[in-house]
């Protein structure tokens, strides 16, 4: 994904991996197979396997520029990290994320903030990389900004949760004296802010853009595939607050609903900008790029 300008700012793409490895039923559990088979025909291929059924979804940063700094949004999954109930994500070795990054021209010491929408695996992988056996800050000039809600809800998680990613993604970071325990509206400056968005996490929040006029809004996981803009009563199976994850993805949905805010859909296929759009008494999300939906 080339730059994409949002006044001033510019917003890109810093892509690990789109796979096709979740299961549509497992991954939003109060569907059925007549579901998918309703949406089907304008999932496939780019949101939906044909072969396999299966639900694409990107794992991406967004690397924000601004006239004063150098942003990453998410973190990815991480290379060399233990996720033994993830078989496809335990230990990889992709290799592919610092170099994208290279290629975007910013170096890991570049970057002066790392923003994570909330705390799941998925989100937080590349804030460190394995250094002579230890987890070390990849970003090592940058303040890393956490909720601190969701921070201490992790600290409370019953033991049969995995919190691998707290002990080798988070914890490290903080312990370095890096990380920025924030509320979920917090301002770094009037480009950039967070905006509250719980439901799939107790402080989950999402980052909004604005420069001369123009915004965008990058989502993080109140919404995971563009099927929930047709369907936004679908839960994740991962959402901690199901009722509230309705509430709020409708309630981003309207608010966002026929303006010029770019929306950055984290997990949607590539090129995963578009705007919303109203579709009879629901929503459509309206790529971009020309050659998508």
């Amino acid at each position: 994904m080339p730059k994409r300008p949002i006044g001033e700012i510019t917003v890109e793409s810093i892509l690990e991996f789109s796979s096709a490895d979740f299961d549509p039923l497992t991954f939003f559990p109060e569907t059925t197979p007549e579901d998918w088979e309703r949406h089907r025909p304008w999932m496939e291929p780019g949101a939906l396997e044909p072969a396999s059924g299966l639900l694409v979804l990107t794992m991406q940063s967004f690397l924000v520029r601004t006239r004063h700094h150098t942003i990453l949004i998410d973190t990815c999954v991480g290379d060399h990290k233990p996720r033994p109930s993830r078989p496809s994500w335990n230990q990889m070795q992709l290799g592919t994320f610092l170099p994208n990054l290279a290629a975007a021209g910013v170096s890991p010491e570049q970057v002066d903030y790392v923003m994570c929408t909330h705390l799941h695996w998925d989100h937080v992988g590349w804030n460190t990389q394995l250094r002579d056996g230890r987890w070390v800050p990849t970003f090592p000039n940058a303040t890393y900004i956490f909720s601190e809600k969701e921070v201490e809800a992790w600290k409370q998680v019953p033991e049969d949760v995995p919190t691998e990613h707290m002990t080798d993604s988070v914890l490290p970071v903080i312990a370095a004296g890096q990380a920025k325990l924030v509320s979920s509206d917090f301002s770094l400056d009037d480009e950039v802010w967070l905006e509250p968005s719980p439901g799939h996490t107790p402080d989950h929040m999402s980052v909004c853009l604005a420069s001369q006029g123009a915004q965008a809004v990058i989502t993080g996981d109140l919404i995971h595939s563009p099927v929930q803009c047709l369907e936004p009563q679908w839960i994740m199976r991962a959402d901690f607050d199901p009722e509230q994850a309705k509430v709020t993805r409708r309630a981003f949905l309207e608010k966002y609903c026929e303006t010029d805010v770019l929306v950055c859909a984290t997990h949607f296929p590539a090129s995963s900008l578009g705007h919303i759009v109203r579709r009879d008494d629901t929503f459509w999300f309206q790529y971009e790029d020309a050659n998508r939906g």
